[in-house]
């Protein structure tokens, strides 16, 4: 059966969606559903009129969360999920940390003011925004990204030593705040940060962020070491 992904590509849990497709090697089809301004009968697809949507054939899963764990017990190889039971529960928390704790803060107070709306009024971020942007980064995520330095220490990677979606739950919300012109600092986080671009340079986020980076990530160019 066929697999097609719906919502569109800047969506972090989108683009979570993707990259587990990519790295299990899977091909599909994309289609890039705009939630504000969704086809006729979304709901019927997405009753919460969420984004990402998973089809294959006539069944439709989802939730990015859910979509993932579907396409692991779908297409077990190469396994993206720990096989032992306290680190595949790590993956799991990891993964619910970025989206309940990161996402919701880096979302619409850094990305969707700095890079999302300006791109849509073809205004400038107001002064507002961007005051609201840099204490968010100053004040509010440094708890949440010395948690991730911690967690991480001196491993590759976040869980069982190889990636899973414990990394993927973790690099990509932090894309699109690396398009509104931030990241965690090299200095603060060296080993988060040091994370980030060895998974950015991955081929299944590569070429995303290259596709992605001339229409929203015009500041990703001021991000600081």
């Amino acid at each position: 059966m066929s697999l097609t992904v719906l919502g569109g590509g800047v969506s972090p849990f989108v683009r979570k969606v993707r990259v587990v497709l990519a790295e299990k090697g899977l091909e599909y089809q994309h289609d890039p559903v705009n939630p504000f301004a969704p086809p006729a009968g979304w709901r019927e697809i997405s009753p919460l009129g969420r984004i990402p949507a998973l089809k294959e054939g006539d069944r439709i899963i989802n939730d990015s969360s859910v979509i993932c764990q579907y396409l692991e017990r779908r297409f077990p190889k190469p396994a993206l999920y720990p096989s032992d039971d306290f680190e595949f529960a790590r993956a799991l928390w990891i993964e619910e940390f970025m989206d309940g704790g990161v996402t919701p803060l880096a979302g619409p107070k850094i990305f969707a003011a700095l890079a999302l709306r300006p791109l849509i009024t073809q205004k400038p971020p107001s002064a507002e925004d961007e005051e609201t942007a840099r204490k968010t980064f100053e004040q509010d995520l440094p708890p949440l990204f010395d948690y991730l330095e911690k967690t991480l220490g001196d491993e590759e990677f976040f869980v069982g030593g190889r990636i899973s979606i414990a990394d993927i739950s973790v690099a990509s919300p932090l894309v699109n705040m690396r398009h509104a012109g931030y990241a965690p600092t090299r200095k603060r986080w060296p080993k988060l940060r040091g994370f980030l671009e060895r998974m950015w340079q991955r081929p299944s986020f590569k070429k995303s962020i290259e596709e992605e980076t001339p229409i929203f990530g015009k500041r990703s160019a001021n991000i600081k070491d």
